[in-house]
């Protein structure tokens, strides 16, 4: 026997099958090369050639004469097939042991290791001489049951659905309890705004009482400093702060634990910092019992969730969508597969159902009418009409006679036919259609990592920003209190100077805090 090498080559510039077909039937004919299988979505060709009549490198020579880009792959470790098998009936390291060497000896097995704590068998082998079902039954001879690993084949974990619900209530719940609050702040500005009208004038008419007295209402106390407005207000943020919050202060938890700042954490403190400085600011006042209700931001965070929730429910959707099309992809793949033998003449001996994934390259697969294709191949008897749609978008069904390739997943319709498998497992083009997208999903735009390692220092920046902010006018104030005064609109008579200051600084900061929040860069 001549010495055969395998090398793998990258083929860019693929557009269809024909290409695949015009660089098989042209590499075929040279000397010193015994097969070659191209894979179109992987852009790949598997090489099987005699070393001592040439090298990868004229290959590689030889598609680039046909007009097409190609390299050669130095890790040529992707061409081995992995098997991962359950294995029954061990009792004790011997048995390992049994498995391990017997199949170590089996020629075509590369690395073998067997867990016996697991039940667990991980096995790698050389599609070319050997194939998964032949493994099975080496085990089976020793006396164990096996079965492979199942598969999550639902694409479970490109569900978002949990996440669209959860962001979804998240948004409604900050939604219901925002526009009361929203109402009542707008009102008291209109009404606010009526009545230093009316003390600028002096003689108020009638009206303007009437908008004094209803402002009046909210601003009654039902406690010491305690007035209606701020009541209800507080009423209807404690929820959005619970509901609304919960996930982020979840999220929030997280990253500081791993040391670490990101959007959640701003949220949470601009949130928390407004309700609990409002929360307290209201507690002094009612032991203070006094006369001028606090200016409060229970406003802040309702209003806050919502647009964050918001967003984020909308980033789930959209990534829901193209999981969705990800899912749909998987599910076209067909479960099982029926392998026929067959004897001279074609005739069919036997024929057995099997997992798709122990369909090994070169065995003979049956697809009967409505059946879908399980591995791509090419057929070698039969004849029939295959919908391939779902890969080519063609609606009208293609004719199909042996020679002809057909592709897994794409539906059999009117003849029964045989076909031999030449991608099997991970090699097809529906699987290589999805690791394209599953990679395009994982994958991120340079730009976003870079937002992303900006958003890092982006937190920290904010809250020492807000903290500069603070004490900045802290100190101002105590120097200059005018420039405090002019922007602070409250009677001055009520409330002493030092508590001004405070209460403006604190505003300042928690304002910084706020507006990051939403901010483009946080959003995005």
């Amino acid at each position: 026997t001549k010495a055969v090498s395998k090398c793998y080559v990258q083929v860019t510039g693929m557009t269809c099958a024909s290409c695949v077909a015009n660089i098989e039937r042209n590499l075929r004919r040279e000397d010193g090369i015994h097969s070659i299988l191209v894979a179109l979505m992987a852009g790949k060709a598997e090489v099987r050639y005699n070393p001592a009549v040439i090298h990868p490198a004229a290959i590689a020579e030889l598609i680039r004469e046909l007009g097409f880009g190609a390299t050669v792959m130095e890790n040529c470790g992707d061409g081995d097939g992995i098997l991962e098998l359950v294995v029954r009936g061990m009792t004790c390291a011997s048995c390992v042991h049994k498995i391990e060497s017997t199949l170590m000896k089996t020629n075509g097995v590369l690395y073998c290791s067997v867990a016996l704590a697991t039940n667990k068998a991980h096995i790698k082998y050389d599609p070319e001489i050997i194939g998964p079902r032949d493994v099975i039954q080496v085990i089976k001879d020793l006396g164990f049951t096996t079965s492979l690993v199942k598969k999550d084949r639902s694409a479970s974990h490109l569900d978002h659905k949990q996440e669209i619900r959860q962001w979804k209530r998240s948004f409604v719940v900050s939604l219901v309890f925002c526009i009361p609050v929203m109402g009542l702040m707008i009102y008291m500005m209109v009404m606010d705004s009526q009545v230093s009208d009316a003390h600028a004038h002096h003689n108020m008419s009638s009206e303007e009482m009437e908008a004094l007295h209803s402002s009046m209402v909210l601003e009654y106390q039902l406690l010491p400093g305690l007035s209606v407005m701020n009541f209800l207000s507080f009423l209807l943020c404690v929820p959005v702060q619970v509901f609304g919050g919960w996930h982020f202060y979840i999220q929030a938890y997280k990253a500081l634990k791993h040391k670490t700042a990101n959007m959640d954490v701003l949220i949470v403190l601009a949130t928390s910092i407004a309700f609990v400085y409002s929360f307290v600011i209201l507690l002094v006042a009612m032991a203070e019992k006094a006369k001028v209700n606090p200016v409060t931001f229970f406003d802040t965070p309702p209003m806050l969730f919502v647009f964050i929730s918001l967003g984020r429910w909308l980033e789930h959707v959209a990534k829901g969508k193209t999981s969705e099309a990800l899912a749909r992809l998987i599910s076209l793949q067909a479960t099982e597969a029926t392998v026929v033998t067959l004897g001279p003449d074609n005739v069919l001996l036997s024929e057995e159902q099997v997992d798709v994934e122990l369909v090994q390259r070169g065995d003979i697969v049956k697809v009967i009418p409505g059946g879908k294709f399980p591995v791509d191949g090419y057929v070698v008897e039969g004849h029939s009409m295959v919908d391939e749609s779902l890969i080519t978008g063609e609606a009208m069904p293609v004719t199909k006679k042996p020679g002809n390739t057909v592709i897994a997943g794409s539906i059999n319709q009117n003849g029964s036919l045989l076909i031999s498998a030449t991608h099997v497992g991970a090699d097809t083009t529906l699987s290589q259609i999805v690791k394209l997208v599953e990679e395009a999903q994982t994958s991120k735009a340079p730009i976003q990592q870079f937002a992303d390692k900006l958003s890092g220092y982006f937190v920290p920046c904010i809250v020492a920003v807000s903290v500069v902010t603070l004490f900045a006018w802290i100190i101002i104030g105590f120097v200059d209190f005018e420039i405090v005064e002019k922007y602070f609109l409250v009677s001055k008579s009520l409330i002493s100077a030092a508590e001004v200051i405070i209460r403006f600084a604190f505003q300042a900061s928690i304002t910084v805090l706020c507006i990051a929040c939403p901010c483009s860069l946080g959003l995005a």
